[in-house]
């Protein structure tokens, strides 16, 4: 299987696809924010009880306006009981865009994390960014140019559309604030069973277990090219950063931690923003409902493709309509256990490169 490479060129023979940011400002933020792009539900599902973080967490994210602008008629109905679904982006472009302007950055990271009735459990599926779908009144296109050519209100229809869910609330991140975030928590530490390869040519780490500081941490999630799979085992690695990160936060007491509270919520404050709806006291009801929720009752997975082509001069990743199809029906029918038995090879597991 081959990679889409890093900056692939638009295909003139579809519709016109808004101009990349310069690489330099777009350097780590595609690859990073998949770590940072879950907190805002998962950090409320492990505060649990923890009313001083939510709050405190609330007051540090902005709010994304008109994220829902899209006519009733063009949404999916609402799912049965009390399951949540967030849509979750990462830009990629200038520092937190705080105005929609058409080209200025685009979802280079997209995933939904769907928690079914009861909410004990969740879902956390990736979709690559290169993923050829269609955009509405756009045509077919690359999935991270809609945010790019209508905004917030646009990502969540194009998302709908595709998988037949409806989206309860939005959350988008800029990676600034992730190498803080791990260092507040005085590291993160996994175990590797080999050698472990870093990105920029930094001394690979030897077998055994380590905490990784934020400069290491940025490292491991940002390599690519020693990696067999390329973009899609790096999307592996940082599931697993970030599984090991919501350990570290249940484990480690931090959130009883008046201290360590305001550092991670500062942290979180520089890089997330969320939809109008999601108010305070929605947060705190969100967190005492997900309060059992752990690592370990998180699924990671990678929505179904079919590999790699070429649209034009285009490097993409083909949808596989069938299988995906049948992945956003099992979820919103909460049939996911049968659809992971008959499907392992898209679970993100913890032996990982």
């Amino acid at each position: 299987m081959s990679n889409p490479p890093e900056d692939p060129q638009p295909d003139s023979s579809t519709d016109a696809t808004p101009a990349e940011p310069p690489r330099k400002r777009r350097r780590n933020r595609r690859i990073l924010v998949i770590v940072l792009v879950t907190l805002v539900a998962l950090l409320l599902a492990v505060a649990g009880g923890a009313f001083y973080f939510v709050n405190r967490l609330s007051s540090n994210i902005e709010r994304i306006p008109d994220a829902f602008d899209i006519p009733e008629t063009a949404r999916p109905a609402e799912l049965p009981g009390d399951s949540i679904t967030f849509l979750l982006g990462g830009l990629d472009g200038a520092d937190k865009v705080d105005v929609y302007e058409p080209g200025a950055a685009r979802t280079d990271t997209i995933m939904l994390a769907h928690f079914p009735e009861g909410r004990d459990r969740g879902y956390l599926i990736s979709i690559p960014r290169d993923t050829w779908i269609d955009i509405p009144g756009h045509g077919r296109n690359k999935i991270n140019a809609a945010y790019s050519f209508g905004g917030p209100a646009l990502f969540v229809q194009t998302l709908e559309e595709l998988t037949g869910i409806r989206v309860d609330h939005l959350a988008l991140i800029d990676w600034n604030g992730f190498e803080a975030l791990t260092d507040e928590l005085g590291g993160v530490t996994l175990t590797f069973d080999q050698e472990t390869p870093l990105a920029d040519d930094e001394d690979p780490l030897p077998p055994g277990t380590h905490t990784l500081t934020g400069e290491q941490a940025l490292q491991y999630v940002r390599d690519r090219k020693d990696l067999p799979g390329g973009d899609f085992d790096r999307v592996k690695r940082q599931q697993n950063f970030l599984r090991a990160l919501m350990n570290e936060l249940i484990s480690s007491g931090t959130l009883t931690d008046p201290g360590k509270i305001n550092g991670i919520a500062g942290a979180i404050g520089q890089a997330a923003r969320v939809d109008e709806e999601l108010s305070a006291f929605g947060m705190v009801d969100l967190a005492l409902s997900m309060r059992d929720l752990r690592a370990d009752d998180m699924t990671f997975l990678t929505v179904p493709t079919n590999g790699t082509g070429m649209e034009g001069a285009q490097s993409i990743v083909v949808y596989d309509e069938e299988r995906a199809g049948q992945l956003w029906t099992a979820l919103a029918e909460d049939d996911m256990d049968a659809f992971l038995a008959a499907n392992p090879d898209l679970v993100t597991g913890t032996d990982l490169e």
